[in-house]
Parts: C-alpha cells; structure tokens; sequence
C-alpha cells in the first residue's frame, strides 16, 4: 500500500515541475494599447496597403525636388518641338507618351506631365498636412477646454463652432485668397499661397475636430483617473493637457487621416478656380484647370493629374478607416 502512494507522489511532483518548466518557457506577457492595435491593424489588409501607398506618396514629396535635380528634370521645361504646330496638340498617340515621357506632355507648352505630378504632390501635400495641424491644434485645445469646463465656458464656444460652421468656406476662401495674391505679411509668391491656403483651410475647419474632442471629454472628465487628479490638487491646465488630452490622441489620430484628404481635395478645388496654387507652379488642381480647354481632344491630361488626386484620397480614407477599427473596436 505504502509504496503505490510514493510512487504517485514522485510522479505528481515530477508532473508539477513539467507543468511549472513549460509555464516558465511560455511565459505570457502583457500587451500594451498600441500594441493590441497594431495587431488588430495588421489583419486589415486593405488598411495596411493604403498605409503604404500613403508612405510612398509621401516619400515622393519630399524626394520630388532632389529626384528632379538627379535626373535633369524641370516641370517648366518647355519642349515645343513635341508641340503640333497646328493644333498644338502633343505629337503622337496619348498625349506624346514615350520612353522620355512616359505620361506625355502637356498641350501648348510640351511640359513633362510626370514631373509635375511629381511637383505638384508636395506642393497638395504641404497644404493639407500644414491646414490638418492647424485644424487639430485648434480644435483639440477649444474642445477639451469647453468639455472640461463646461457650463458658460462650454455654451461660447459651442456657440463660435456653430458660427464657423454656418460660413460659407467656399466662397469665403476665393475672397480671401483673391485678395491676398499680390502680397501680404511680407511674404509673395509660392510661400504666400501656401500659407494662405494652410491658414483658410485650417482655420475654418476646427469646429469639426472641436466637436469630437468636447464629446470625448465630457466622458472622460467624470473618470476616476481625473478625480484622482483633482484630490492630489491638480489644477485644470495640468489636468487638460497631462491628463484628458493624451487619452484623446486616438480620435484626433483617426480623424486627421480622414480630414487630410479632405483638405487636399479642397486645395485642388481652390486652384482649379484659379485662387490657390498659381502658375508657373505645378499643382494638381491647377493641372485640371488646364485640361479643361483640352479633355476632348486629349484626355490624357485630365486623366492623370485626376488620378493623382483619386489615388492620394482613396489611400488616405482606407489607411483613416482601418486607424478607427483598430484603435475603437466598438467602432465595427
């Protein structure tokens, strides 16, 4: 009897320590926030192949000016001799696509249209990220200080939302960048129109976060981690900007993926009306705004710049949706 009952102990405890080695080897360890949703955000194909077509667009704006210098190449170099005398149609099938000019040229001038995309990528890309860091500056600090504060604090500012909100942006835009083309600040020129352009674009469009923000915060303001702020004698900038503000990162993330092309769109918008961008400067809006007289006869010059836009906004709303499902779950 005895030794049945040592030979079961024995191999209870050699069992114990297996089972304690193998937890040992396998030792689960625990997952941050970002980590759970960079998972999550890498079983969303569809979201990860616009992220990287969002990192190529990118790295073709910034290296747009280096890679025209390594090349030869110069969006305003005319080639007249691509030019039907006639019509001044490019010569040849495709809007005068060849080896040298894989995407043709353009009517009247015989300018590369690749190397304009190409310049015109930084100059869409600038404007729109420049208005979307305005935009979330302002609308961040106006919201979660209305959310928090609440009362007469949150009833003005909500009422200045509203009043953004009611401004016919459009037609508010051409006369302000109208206006301002021949000089202002001390700045004329390129610098001029994009700064113009980042600030009516920008400016105007903060009640949208604003709002978002201020519903956010109005959750977050009754947690236990904001009144335990409050009893270790906070006080309301500590607790807006080191405490509500970095919770509120994920929102002001998503949205921002999804207000750039937004933004882009309205910068093609305004240089299509002729009030952005202006030439000689390439820009995808101002490109459009040339095909107009020639989309007929040849397409090809509507059709990529076109293409340019549709692309760049398409990846930026699929990189901004698949941010959302991973970073609010609930959002599903």
């Amino acid at each position: 009897m005895t030794a049945p009952i040592e030979t079961t102990g024995a191999a209870s405890d050699a069992q114990s320590e297996a089972v304690l080695a193998g937890a040992d080897k396998g030792r689960i360890e625990g997952r941050s926030l970002g980590q759970i949703a960079w998972t999550r955000f890498k079983r969303d194909r569809v979201a990860v192949a616009g992220g990287v077509i969002v990192i190529l667009l990118i790295l073709l704006a910034i290296l747009s000016r280096p890679l025209q210098a390594l090349f030869g190449l110069d969006p305003n170099t005319f080639h007249q001799d691509l030019i039907d005398a006639n019509t001044s149609l490019p010569k040849g099938s495709w809007g005068g696509m060849s080896a040298d000019h894989p995407l043709g040229v353009d009517p009247k001038f015989g300018r590369d249209i690749a190397t304009r995309v190409l310049e015109g990528s930084w100059v869409s890309l600038v404007v729109a990220f420049g208005a979307t860091i305005l935009s979330n500056v302002i609308g961040a600090i106006m919201g979660v200080v209305a959310g928090y504060y609440g009362g007469r604090v949150d009833a003005i500012i909500s009422r200045l939302m509203d009043v953004f909100l009611a401004f016919p942006l459009l037609l508010f835009a051409i006369a302000i960048s109208a206006t301002l083309q021949g000089g202002a600040f001390g700045l004329n020129g390129l610098p001029l129109h994009l700064a113009v352009l980042i600030f009516v674009i920008g400016f105007f469009n903060w009640p949208y976060l604003g709002r978002i923000v201020r519903g956010q915060t109005l959750a977050l303001r009754e947690r236990e981690f904001v009144d335990a702020a409050r009893g270790m004698g906070a006080r309301g900038p500590y607790i807006l900007f080191r405490e509500l503000l970095p919770n509120l990162v994920g929102p002001i993330i998503v949205y921002s993926t999804l207000l750039i092309p937004t933004n882009i769109i309205f910068e093609a918008s305004l240089s299509f009306l002729g009030v952005g961008i202006q030439p000689p400067q390439a820009s995808w809006g101002g490109m459009l705004r040339e095909a107009v007289t020639y989309y007929q006869v040849d397409p090809q010059y509507m059709i990529v710049p076109g293409l340019a836009i549709f692309i760049t906004v398409l990846a930026f709303n699929l990189l901004g949706d698949g941010l959302r499902d991973a970073l609010d779950p609930r959002s599903r």
